[in-house]
């Protein structure tokens, strides 16, 4: 029963975290969120906090008809090393510091100005993509804490 309550809440919490990283988070809080001092403390913040309910929103009902057995420490658990994780992440300069020291500070860089391979049009100006290498490396950073948390949840 472990795994197919796994499976649920992993589910739930990956579609959960997609729309609260991208729908619920403001624009304010995307850019300010890593930004020096309590400006940046405050706004990640209150992006992990609308991010964390996001989930309990998405979660509680999946929870309830498809009768999983949850508890409230495995809920609090779970839910609280994710929030504390991706606020870490999104604090920007420790993903920065985590992708230096793992050597992935190239790749962090992919899709900036400051890659040496940054896109550009044909006339040489900055060119339009999806993405950038920080961004896929902060989504599979969240993705992986999802995975505990989901097996904390599910377990616990």
């Amino acid at each position: 029963m472990h795994a197919a309550t796994f499976a649920a809440v992993f589910a739930a919490l990956y579609v959960a975290h997609s729309v609260g990283d991208h729908w619920v988070q403001s624009s304010c809080q995307a850019a300010d969120k890593g930004k020096p001092g309590w400006t940046g403390r405050l706004a990640d913040t209150r992006h992990v906090a609308g991010l964390t309910v996001t989930k309990l929103v998405v979660l509680l009902p999946v929870a309830l008809l498809l009768d999983l057995h949850l508890t409230v420490a495995g809920l609090l658990a779970g839910l609280g090393m994710d929030a504390v994780t991706h606020w870490w992440a999104d604090r920007r300069t420790t993903l920065a510091w985590l992708a230096k020291v793992t050597g992935k500070a190239e790749f962090y860089g992919l899709g900036t100005p400051s890659h040496p391979a940054h896109p550009v049009t044909s006339a040489g100006t900055p060119a339009a993509h999806l993405g950038t290498g920080a961004y896929a490396l902060d989504q599979s950073f969240h993705h992986v804490w999802l995975l505990v948390a989901a097996l904390i949840i599910a377990t616990v």
